[in-house]
């Protein structure tokens, strides 16, 4: 039906080894372009609403000491560590950075952002950004950069003595009048939250959140509270800013989603093909996502593999006869309608390059 057979394993790594850093940057461009044409045909995000970037890294293992820059980092694990940046709602990559295992969680972070802005501009997005992190990309350099591009930003901040003084002085000699009561929080603790001026201003909040778990034997004579901070610009109420990022765990479901879909290991052992390797997942990932948001005329966080189950992975038979090829598939078939109805929005299709 497509015109090639699969590759064997051996074709696909003399494919991967034969690609520089140079052809790395070009299977880039093409998921940029990709990106555009995707958004143009309906499967941008509002552009009334935020476009939400969820930015994490994450360790993609690998076995064997003859894999160019495989090292171990932080979690004690031998791999790579590579960038990413995620559309919050569909869980589509936007951009994403092939780096050594044992780099930093930042590093490279003002380049990548500055590719992400990039990426944006030439899918055509002209609305505003909001950028959630956590505490291992807190920096000067990433909040200044959103700032001189006016994107908005909830960035989870360390527990440094300076904020340490920052929290501690929120409710000074036990003073709680600032700290109000969190309602939705779930009930293994009582939650409350307040704010206070970031780096002494006004348009930097640093909004902190104490929680007291509750042990359900037996209850603590005093309450020790664990605090978690974060540094934003945008002027919801707390709370509501409060949610908005601790939906920033969603990037978890899509990183994992993208490892199912063939990042779960780097097969070369030369570093620009892992780096070509990631690139191509990184499009098999975004064309499952658009075949949904695209197909369906809605936005939905069904997981690759589950769409591989229904509608990818289904067996079929190709009929000839009269000089025309028919394509039989099961019968009594659940997922009949949903396949018929994504195939015929994504034929109707038609944008202009």
């Amino acid at each position: 039906m497509l015109g090639h057979t699969v590759m064997a394993p051996s074709t696909l790594g003399t494919f991967l080894r034969g690609h520089t850093f140079g052809n790395v940057r070009q299977f880039d461009s093409v998921n940029t372009e990709a990106l555009r044409r995707a958004w143009a045909a309906g499967g941008g995000p509002d552009i009334t609403k935020a476009l939400v970037i969820d930015i994490d890294s994450t360790i993609c293992q690998v076995y064997g000491h003859q894999k160019q820059g495989a090292a171990f980092g932080y979690t004690k694990v031998r791999g790579y560590h590579p960038l990413l940046a995620l559309r919050a709602d569909t869980g589509e990559v936007l951009a994403a950075r092939m780096r050594k295992g044992s780099a930093n969680t930042a590093r490279g972070m003002k380049r990548f952002l500055q590719e992400l802005r990039g990426h944006l501009t030439h899918a055509g997005w002209t609305g505003s950004v909001v950028l959630r992190c956590d505490s291992g990309f807190w920096s000067k350099t990433v909040i200044e950069f959103c700032d001189k591009n006016r994107w908005e930003y909830s960035i989870t901040v360390r527990q440094i003595p300076t904020i340490r003084r920052l929290i501690d002085d929120i409710a000074p000699n036990g003073d709680s009048c600032r700290w109000h009561p969190l309602a939705d929080y779930p009930d293994s603790g009582y939650c409350e939250i307040a704010e206070t001026d970031y780096d002494n201003n006004p348009t930097r909040r640093l909004i902190v959140r104490r929680v007291h778990l509750l042990d359900a034997n037996q209850q603590a004579l005093f309450a020790n509270w664990d605090h978690h901070a974060f540094v934003t610009n945008r002027t919801g109420p707390t709370g509501i800013e409060d949610l908005h990022h601790r939906a920033h765990a969603v990037v978890e479901l899509a990183i994992r989603d993208l490892k199912d879909n063939g990042l779960a290991h780097c097969p070369s052992g030369r570093f620009n093909a892992n780096g070509a390797w990631l690139a191509l997942a990184v499009l098999a990932h975004n064309l499952i996502r658009w075949t949904l948001s695209i197909g369906t005329a809605k936005h939905c966080l069904i997981t690759g593999a589950t769409t591989r189950r229904t509608l990818i992975a289904t067996p079929g038979r190709m009929a000839h006869s009269a000089r025309r090829y028919t394509l039989h598939l099961p019968t009594r078939w659940p997922w009949a309608n949903t396949f018929t109805t994504i195939l015929n929005n994504l034929r109707t299709i038609n944008i202009t390059t």
